[in-house]
Formats: C-alpha cells, structure tokens, sequence
C-alpha cells in the first residue's frame, strides 16, 4: 500500500480519476476508511460538532486539531491527511497561518492543511505553499463565517455570486493552492469552477460536478439518523448496528453468560 502524496493527487486529477475523501478524527476511525481505499482524510473543524458537542465549529482550538490529526496520521498507512485549521489560528495575520500551518505539519504529522477564506486570503496561501505547506483552499459555504452568514445557505445561486465564487477559486489556484474544497455551492457554479481551473475541486453539498467528494464519516455511517440534510446519502445503520451489539452485551453481562469460561484466565 503506497502513501499517497500531492503528486498522486495531481495525477488522479489528470487521469480523470474521482477523488474521494471523508473526515475522520481518531487512529482507529482512520485505519478502517485507510484500509478500505479512501484517497484522503481530512481532520475537520467539524470534531467541534461531531466529537466535541458544540453547535458550530468556533470553539476548535488548534491544538486540539493538532492532538487529533497526529491521531489520525499515526492509524493510517496510504491516505493523505489533512488538517482543517480551526477559526482565528491564521486569519489574524499570515505569519500567524505560517506557524499555524506549520504546526500541523510537524506536530500533526500532516501532509496538508485546510483553510477557509475568500481572495483576501489568497495572499496568505501564496506565502504558505512558498513555505512548503501544501493548502487546500474552501470556498463557498464557510463554516467559520456562521456569526456573520447567520445561516448556512447554498451559495453561487446569483451570477454575481457565482461569479466572485469563480474569482476566488482562480485566486487561489493562482497562489498555489493544491485543491479546492467546494461547500455548499449550486451545481452549475460548481461545474463551472471545476471545468475552469487546473487543480482538483472536491465537493460537499455541491453536486456531482466536482472532481471528487468528501463527507463527514460519522453522518454516512448514519450514526445521527437526525441529521439528515439533502445533500447526505447515508450508507450503513451505524447507530443502530452499534445500539444493537451494545443491548446484547448489556444483557449478556446482565444473565451471567458474558464472561464465559473462554472469556477468563485461571491461577496456577
């Protein structure tokens, strides 16, 4: 099993090949979605909500993205992982982004970050790819704008928005960004950034036109059954699959029968 790197990325890309990547947060997690043959793995903000409880991803500080993201390299063997710079650890300046992107390299044991913004971080993924970090950049639907967007809406629906939307990506593509991260933008706005740039766009709730997709693993395990919003396609009972066994152990230990005699160790 070969480690994938940039290289292979930009490869699948020319080849045409779909990319497909899902977030994951802990060692375990990632070796089983490693395992089973996934390009990427992305240690989101997004642990904020699924692992965390929060209702928004602002609260993620970095160096809990780091703790889980070194978690993550050290379960997987091939994907290429990487790290979702969590709200305020680069926007304040592009030094702070350079040590912040720096960190996750070093200490999580990246191959990659991940940071959200429009062209006025275009300047700051320049400086940072220049450094030897490796960005993806997100556009679209930016999950850490929740307190100014007030709601998490499709964006690109307008020609003005799907211009700027199309601004951007040229943007970033032209700052060296590896890839882009498409959230929450219409289909055919999406297509055109796709069909426009170079570098590879990956997509979440934004259609089948990008060049590849990622989900949160948790929400297509369907480990949240009320979570389910359009743009999810659910692909296992996760939750009751795990409520199940949990029942059966609880009533086995309930009956005696769990431990049994092969189960347990005796004295000499």
């Amino acid at each position: 099993m070969r480690k994938i790197t940039l290289p292979h990325i930009a490869e699948k890309h020319r080849k045409g090949e779909r990319i497909a990547m899902v977030t994951a947060y802990d060692s375990t997690m990632a070796s089983i979605v490693d395992e089973a043959g996934i390009d990427m793995i992305l240690v989101g903000d997004s642990l904020g909500m699924v692992i965390q409880g929060h209702d928004t991803t602002i609260p993620v500080k970095l160096d809990e993205v780091i703790y889980h993201t070194s978690c993550v390299a050290r379960g997987t063997k091939s994907a290429l992982v990487m790290a979702d710079l969590p709200f305020m650890s680069y926007q304040a300046s592009r030094t702070q982004a350079m040590l912040a992107g720096g960190r996750a390299l070093k200490e999580g044991m990246a191959d990659a970050v991940k940071i959200e913004g429009g062209l006025e971080m275009a300047e700051t993924v320049r400086m940072m790819t220049s450094a030897g970090i490796p960005v993806m950049a997100h556009i679209g639907l930016k999950p850490q704008s929740i307190r100014v967007m007030g709601t998490y809406k499709i964006h690109g629906k307008s020609l003005d928005d799907a211009k700027k939307l199309l601004e951007e990506a040229k943007a970033f593509e032209e700052a060296g960004a590896f890839s882009l991260l498409l959230e929450g933008v219409a289909v055919e706005t999406a297509t055109e950034i796709t069909n426009s740039v170079s570098i590879p766009t990956v997509g979440i709730s934004s259609g089948p036109g990008c060049s590849g997709q990622v989900l949160v693993i948790y929400d297509l395990l369907g480990f949240n059954p009320s979570f389910n919003p359009k743009f999810l396609k659910v692909y296992a009972n996760g939750r009751g699959f795990i409520a199940d066994a949990v029942k059966d152990y609880i009533s086995e230990v309930k009956s005696g029968e769990f431990p049994s005699e092969q189960h347990s160790f005796h004295r000499k």
